[in-house]
């Protein structure tokens, strides 16, 4: 069985070529596809890698993607689907990472952090301050998979009201072991005081977050998004902020990098991290540690975990 990782140029690929040669000695690595046709049976990719039909044609012999991700948007399901190649992520490694970011970000706003760095490092001492307590607020997350999960665990002693929604509703004894109410998407959007979104990209999540629904949100409430930034109309995003002095904390954007002479950054409501909310040295040794695990698993002939088969 051969694999091939196909992994980005910047980063450190000698020291994971070490890692990983010591759990599965033989593994190819490539920077791009720049190549007519590669013979292997097994492919590993990050999400900076599109891997559309076009790329897909290049492996005849192709039975497995492995994703060294939680998304794969990347990935031309259509063609998946179509050769019937087997495809997993890695939906779990980053889960703490992207909790602790978003309560970090919730905190950042609330708090004014940010602000008040600027002010005293430009030789001011604000004495006022309408800074604000996470604890008591209503937090509302839309999806419910193991990032959602986990940010429930992380906020529970915060002494917070939680709220959620998903398509798929928890079973009643999971809502009552976190404390969670379950709510209609617009209904948790009126109440909430911060909302983080954890969902996938799909059809039905593509702007789901337009003017109407932002329109919906609390004065003064907070809106997270480390999820997909095409989830999101920008435009509706700025003219929320503008209007209903929404705060804002924004990891992920459509196009990246962004077009940086939007309006969006240029709001003082607003803060932004470049798509790192998962990316910590702790879960990069979990995604490689998972990503290997599964090959592993695949080439031993036992089914590999988190199959992505909702959607193919």
């Amino acid at each position: 069985m051969k694999v091939l990782a196909i992994l980005p140029a910047f980063l450190d690929i000698e020291n994971i070529k070490k890692s990983i040669d010591q759990i599965m000695p033989g593994l190819e690595i490539a920077t791009n596809t720049e190549f007519e046709k590669n013979d292997a049976d097994v492919v590993v990719i990050t999400t900076f890698t599109p891997f559309g039909k076009k790329e897909i044609d290049k492996f005849p012999e192709l039975k497995y993607i492995q994703v060294a991700s939680t998304g794969y948007n990347n990935v031309d399901l259509k063609e998946v689907r179509r050769r019937k190649i087997l495809l997993c992520n890695v939906p779990v490694a980053n889960k703490d990472a992207v909790a602790e970011h978003v309560i970090g970000m919730s905190l950042a706003l609330l708090k004014n952090f940010i602000p008040f760095d600027q002010q005293i490092k430009s030789g001011n001492w604000p004495l006022l301050t309408n800074s604000r307590e996470l604890q008591g607020k209503t937090f509302g997350i839309i999806g419910m998979g193991a990032i959602g999960i986990k940010l429930v665990q992380k906020l529970i002693p915060f002494n917070v009201g939680i709220v959620y929604y998903d398509p798929r509703r928890l079973k009643p004894e999971d809502e009552e072991l976190y404390g969670l109410t379950y709510l209609p998407l617009d209904e948790l959007v009126k109440v909430s005081d911060i909302i983080s979104i954890h969902t996938p990209l799909s059809k039905e999540t593509r702007s789901m977050f337009n003017e109407s629904r932002f329109n919906l949100m609390k004065e003064n409430s907070i809106f997270i998004n480390s999820s997909r930034g095409e989830i999101v109309d920008e435009k509706a995003l700025v003219k929320a902020i503008k209007e209903k002095n929404i705060y804002a904390a924004i990891d992920v954007f459509s196009v990246e990098p962004p077009d940086f002479s939007s309006e969006l950054f240029h709001l003082d409501n607003v803060i932004f991290s470049p798509h790192i909310a998962g990316v910590t040295m702790e879960s990069q040794e979990r995604f490689i540690t998972e990503t290997i695990g599964n090959v592993i698993r695949y080439s031993q002939g036992i089914d590999p975990l988190y199959k992505v088969e909702d959607e193919l």
